[in-house]
């Protein structure tokens, strides 16, 4: 699969972060590095801008982009192969204090649906699906979770209608060999599934293989920490942008924000969240279930 990234609503989040030439910026996704790259010419002398991913190769794109900017007044850059739930220690090993503008974007760039690392059911891959290339994997979990396990993981992370058809199925296709490829998983993901669920325009594996992500880099406790320590890093008056892509994430990132708001950290400005125009999603797909919201600090 040929690697390719659009980044997702550029002008709307370049307008609401509104960044000035001597900013402190943090991109704390750095992904295809669209957004980086944006943020990065945005800036110029007396500028910093912080860029972070837990996938040594998203770092490895922000040095690249900031290699190209050959401009002499280019603001200082810092590339870090982190992961940005570990905002505050990254800000505290830098030097630095409060910033001023901070992007999350959370959805997963080209480049990783093209690496064959298990993110994407339409090849036979490896059943890996980490981000940071160590640690768990997403064949470690569905080879070894009990059916209760894998039914709350799949239905809680991935909403999916047939979470217990599918765990049995998953027990009962390991019980004769590991799974340990895509296309073993979506096989059983299948065969615990009816015939008419197969058949619509939504792939029958996209809620499960959803679920299974995010459970092994564990997004969802990354997001409340990395979103915690970047209210707390936040100088007065600026401002968080967060494009989030499904509902989960929106709703943990909706009530996070909404607490901030009621301890006087701040406000959502617009109160609801801005979408992408129909011409992008005609363009990219992957944009329609996109959503930004952006946080003011007092």
């Amino acid at each position: 699969m040929e690697a390719r990234h659009d980044s997702i609503l550029m002008n709307e989040v370049l307008e609401a972060l509104n960044i000035h030439p001597s900013d402190t910026v943090v991109d704390a996704t750095i992904g295809g590095a669209g957004h980086f790259a944006a943020l990065l010419a945005a800036l110029g002398e007396g500028g910093i801008i912080i860029g972070i991913d837990a996938d040594p190769a998203a770092v490895e794109r922000g040095r690249e982009v900031y290699a190209l900017d050959r401009r002499p007044d280019r603001p200082i850059a810092y590339l870090v192969n982190d992961n940005f739930r570990n905002l505050t220690r990254i800000l505290e090993r830098l030097g630095i204090g409060q910033v001023d503008k901070i992007l999350f974007d959370f959805g997963w760039s080209g480049y990783q649906i093209a690496s064959p690392r298990g993110f994407s059911f339409q090849n036979d891959e490896p059943l890996l699906m980490n981000y940071s290339e160590t640690g768990e994997t997403a064949s470690d979990i569905v080879n070894t979770s009990s059916e209760e396990d894998l039914v709350a993981l799949i239905f809680t992370f991935g909403e999916e209608r047939f979470a217990r058809g599918i765990a049995r199925a998953i027990i009962a296709a390991r019980s004769k060999e590991r799974i340990l490829t895509t296309g073993a998983l979506v096989a059983a993901i299948k065969a615990g599934t009816p015939r008419w669920y197969q058949n619509r325009k939504i792939h029958p594996a996209t809620k499960t293989f959803q679920a299974l992500r995010i459970a092994v880099n564990d997004e969802i406790g990354a997001l409340r920490e990395g979103l915690a320590a970047a209210l707390q890093s936040l100088a007065p008056g600026g401002r968080i942008a967060i494009i989030s892509f499904h509902s989960i994430e929106d709703r943990v990132v909706k009530n996070l924000l909404r607490d901030a708001m009621q301890s006087g950290f701040g406000s959502l400005v617009p109160k609801k969240p801005i979408v992408p125009m129909r011409a992008e999603i005609i363009k990219n797909r992957r944009a329609r279930s996109a959503k930004l919201r952006i946080f003011y600090a007092q």
